[in-house]
This record gives structure tokens, sequence and C-alpha cells, in this order.
């Protein structure tokens, strides 16, 4: 499904992130208007500090709508088009749809947010890492300015591309959600030419749309506020805060779309190169945690390298009707003439190996 696609059939999602936003700056401006109105009481200092108090709360504020409520609608969106993208397919009452998903995934807003800080930190880290092997042609005239604009541009999409590695684990609900966020983020590294391509030229759209969007609504905010004889400073900052809801609700929606669109594109032709998890754990330690968690909560039982490799007789099955599953023919007995290929077995997982693998083949654990 094409990312335009994806924003039109996803929008109740975008009308519950502009309720969410709206709630937000309606909090925020009953805020300043109680701490405008005790500061008059003491003049314009009085003005001066209840502003700044006010400038400190919107903080809070954002936190907790954010943590308690806009971190379901905000995930719920990202199951919904993670779903969408591979199947074609939305759900008839996706919000809820969605939102039941989070709850399955991560049954606490604390753990949706850990798994969060996580991959934001190694997605960051990971492009650090990748800005000191560009340092290396600074010595070529203009490349400095260059390099610093195009910092710009990817610090400002990495936003998105963390969100696409966090929705990998509405696709691989059979692992843990860490587990799944580490391979999201092993998908992004391997893709990172393409992917931020890509985020470059969406960037663009979003830094012109969001001047023009604070420029159109602040026309009729400041000839309002200059009407009613108010500050023209408090209609720019409503100006930008009814701004940020619109960019919120709709332009982060579609720019997201086009994210996950061409990320989860590029997962399907990637086959997960293991290999890179010692390398990333290297330069990310963000990214080191978010390994070290999945391969601790994996629940799979581990397999004694001794153990048959036949699955069981049919009577360890339930009798039923159920037909039991073919038994794995035994390899070949060789001569002694002939070397035996040596095989690694994972300690995590039991998986066997080939000898000159260096990271198991069906959990990444290192070898």
């Amino acid at each position: 499904m094409k990312a335009k696609q994806l924003f039109r059939k996803t929008m109740p999602f975008c009308i519950a992130k502009l309720l969410l936003g709206g709630a937000t700056v309606l909090i925020l401006s009953l805020l300043l208007a109680l701490f405008a109105g005790v500061g008059w009481i003491f003049g314009d200092t009085g003005l001066v500090i209840g502003f700044l108090i006010w400038m400190g709360s919107i903080g809070v504020v954002r936190f907790f709508i954010m943590h308690y409520v806009g971190y379901l609608v905000k995930a719920g969106h990202l199951a919904v088009l993670a779903q969408a993208t591979i199947t074609g397919k939305v759900p008839r009452d996706q919000v809820k749809y969605g939102i039941n998903k989070v709850k399955e995934r991560f049954a606490t807003a604390n753990i949706y947010f850990a798994i969060d800080k996580l991959v934001t930190g190694a997605v960051k880290q990971i492009q650090r890492g990748i800005e000191k092997l560009s340092n290396s042609l600074s010595f070529v005239p203009g490349m400095e300015h260059i390099a610093s604009l195009a910092k710009f541009f990817v610090e400002l999409s990495l936003g998105y591309i963390d969100e696409c590695c966090l929705s990998y684990t509405f696709l691989k609900v059979k692992q843990n959600a860490y587990k799944s966020a580490c391979d999201g983020v092993v998908l992004y590294a391997q893709n990172i030419k393409l992917l931020l391509k890509n985020a470059a030229k969406t960037m663009l759209k979003v830094v012109f749309l969001t001047v023009a969007a604070v420029l159109i609504i602040f026309i009729p905010v400041g000839l309002l506020f200059r009407l009613m004889h108010w500050h023209g400073f408090i209609a720019f900052v409503l100006a930008c805060l009814i701004a940020w809801v619109v960019k919120f609700a709709f332009l982060d929606s579609f720019i997201l779309c086009q994210t996950m669109a061409a990320y989860l594109d590029a997962a399907k032709e990637t086959k997960i190169s293991f290999d890179l998890y010692g390398k990333l754990s290297g330069i990310s330690s963000s990214f080191k945690e978010l390994f070290e968690k999945g391969r601790g909560e994996m629940r799979r039982p581990a397999q004694s390298p001794d153990a048959p490799d036949t699955e069981p007789a049919p009577d360890a099955y339930d009798a039923g009707g159920q037909t039991p599953p073919p038994a794995r023919p035994r390899p070949e007995m060789r001569s002694a003439s002939r070397p035996v290929p040596q095989h690694k077995f994972c300690g995590q997982c039991g998986a066997k190996n080939d000898g000159s693998a260096a990271f198991c083949q069906e959990c990444g654990e290192k070898l």
C-alpha cells in the first residue's frame, strides 16, 4: 500500500491526534491565562515570571498527556500502518484494533517508553558513528557546510525512522518486543542509505509546510489579538502551539506513512545480517542494551547439542486424530575417510549453525 493510501485510510488516527493536541493546547491556554492573571497583579515583573512558569509547564502537560494517553494513539497508529503496509488491508475499527495491539504487545506505558527510548538512542548513536566517517571528507572545500545542512535534515528525520524500527515489533509478535525492536534497528542499519535519502526529501516538505502553517495561523490570531489590544507575542506563541497540533496530527502522520512505506518495502527484501548485532553493539550502547534485554527475555528452551536430530515419536502427541509431523531424517553415515563437518550449537536457543558462523542464524546470539 502506497503512502498516500496509508495516510487517507488511517485518517481516524489523525483525527484522534488532532483531538489530543487540541486538548493539550486548551489546557496550556487556560494555564497561560491563569499565570498571566496572577502575574498581572504584581506588574510587569510578575507577568514575565508568570510567562516563564507557563513555559516550564508546557513540558509537564505534554508529558502527562502523551505518557498516559498519547502513546496509545501514537503506537496504535504504528500497529495499523505496519499491518496495512504488509497486508494492504486496514481493520474496520482501526483505532480500537491499534490500541488493543499496543496493550497486547507492551502491557504498560513504561515498557513502551523504555523500548522507544532505547530504539531512539540506538538510531541516533548509529547515525553519529556514520557521521564520524563522513568527517574524513572535511578537507573538501565547502563540505563542512554541506555536511551541516545534511546533518540538520537527518536529525529531523530520525524521529520518523525510529518509529519505523518500533513498528517492526507489531510484525514479529512471536518474539519479545525487545528482540523485535532490535531486529528493526538492524534492518534500518542495512538500508540506511536508502532510508536517509528518502527521509531527507520528506523533511524538506516538513520544514516548508510547518513554517507555512505557523504563518497562516498567526495572521488571524494576530489580527484578533490586535483588535482586543492584547500582546502580539502571546498571539505568536499561541499560533506556534496551534501549528504544532496541525503538524502533530497531519504533517507528522503523512511523513510517517511515507517513511514507513519505504522502510517496510526495504525490510521485505532484506535478510537480516546477524553479524551486524556485534558491530552495532560496539557503536551504540543503547543498541547493546536493547540486544541484551531481548536476549535475556527470550523464553525459547535451549536444546542440548547431544539431542537427537528428529522430531518426537508419535506417542508423544495427544491422541485425537491429529497426525504427528513427519520425523526429519537423520544425517547419512559417513565413512571414516571423509571428514565430518564442524558445527556450532547456540547456547541460547540450541540451533545448529555452520562452523564458520560468528552469530546464531536463529536468534542472533554470539557463538
